[in-house]
């Protein structure tokens, strides 16, 4: 094995341990500046970006390049993170473009296959996060929505008139797939729900 493989020389260990030193409080202003946003739990968009500035990071460590090259990069992708969220706060189709919508893939005991399809979900990952949610089985739970970070949202049913029941129908209204359970006049399976309300069980 040639003695590079396991160490080069000092003067380029010394090159990375100063570049590490340099670039990391750098680093942590940059993404303070950024807000909670930017590492935080993250749709496809902030996965791509986080990935991205991780490269930059490793190539900034790792190669002759100026330590300011690297920072002043990853000061760019944060600053377009932020400007894409601060546009998607304020405008529905812009966020539309850049993030997925979430989808409903189990309503009222029924496992809509076409969602899961579509989305790639197995039944065991659906019932592995209605077991996490607390619940041993389907019958306590309304419905299981995929979020669009691929987070599971599993809601509970509750009693009719209940409060939190209309507020669980609000909370749908921006799901793909809802609308088709929305208000279809069938006792059994709609979100608004004449013998049950909105949600209940």
């Amino acid at each position: 094995m040639p003695a590079a493989v396991l160490f080069d020389s000092w003067a380029s260990l010394g090159k990375v341990l100063l570049s590490a030193v340099l670039t990391y409080p750098l680093l942590i202003l940059v993404l303070r500046l950024g807000g909670k946003r930017t590492l935080a739990k993250m749709n496809a968009f902030d996965f791509v970006v986080t990935v991205a500035i991780g490269s930059i990071v490793a190539s900034t460590l790792l190669s002759t390049a100026p330590v300011v090259n690297g920072v002043g990069a990853v000061a760019t992708l944060v600053a377009l993170q932020a400007a894409v969220t601060w546009l998607s706060v304020r405008s529905d189709r812009f966020e539309a473009l850049v993030k997925s919508q979430p989808t409903l893939v189990f309503h009222d005991g029924t496992y809509l296959d076409g969602p899961m399809r579509a989305e790639r979900v197995t039944r065991e990952e659906i019932r592995g996060a209605i077991r996490d949610a607390g619940h041993a089985g389907t019958d306590g739970v309304a419905a299981v929505v995929l979020e669009s970070d691929g987070a599971f949202s599993v809601l509970a049913r509750v009693p009719a008139g209940d409060e939190t029941a209309v507020e669980g129908a609000a909370a749908m209204a921006g799901v793909s797939g809802a609308a088709e359970h929305w208000d279809t006049g069938n006792p059994t399976g709609p979100f608004t729900n004449p013998t049950r309300g909105p949600l209940a069980g």
